[in-house]
């Protein structure tokens, strides 16, 4: 069974995926009520406005919550998926990486980058240093 989504074809999630591509991490800001905004939109769902912009996140967060999916070895073995906290206000589902799933903690801070899963971008995060 294959799990890869493609990209759309138009609009702000299609934006999003190139920018991905060229391994860059970029989350939504509203020019108007100043909130930033993730998944990608045309409107800000905090005050209605049309007048998102890309920009680049500081790019640390903390783990909100987090699972370890069990998967045979054989199947790629166990991974993580977390909800992360960026320091932006938004959440994002993720994995941390560099370390076992299982070491995985709530409170943990970590850095984004971008990564190829299935051959597609995505964003994960790895443990900042003072985590290690």
């Amino acid at each position: 069974m294959n799990h890869t989504m493609s990209a759309p074809a138009a609009g702000a999630q299609a934006r999003y995926f190139q920018l991905l591509a060229q391994g860059r991490f970029l989350i939504q800001h509203c020019q108007d009520c100043g909130r930033y905004v993730f998944y990608p939109r045309q409107l800000c769902p905090h005050c209605a406005s049309c007048a998102l912009r890309f920009v680049e996140p500081k790019g640390t967060g903390t783990v909100y919550s987090s699972t370890v999916v069990r998967r045979k070895p054989d199947s790629g073995g166990d991974y993580d998926v977390s909800l992360i906290d960026l320091d932006e206000g938004i959440r994002m589902m993720s994995r941390v990486e560099g370390v076992a799933p299982g070491a995985v903690r709530i409170g943990m801070r970590v850095r984004a980058r971008v990564a190829l899963g299935g051959g597609q971008p995505m964003v994960v995060f790895d443990p900042c240093q003072e985590a290690q």
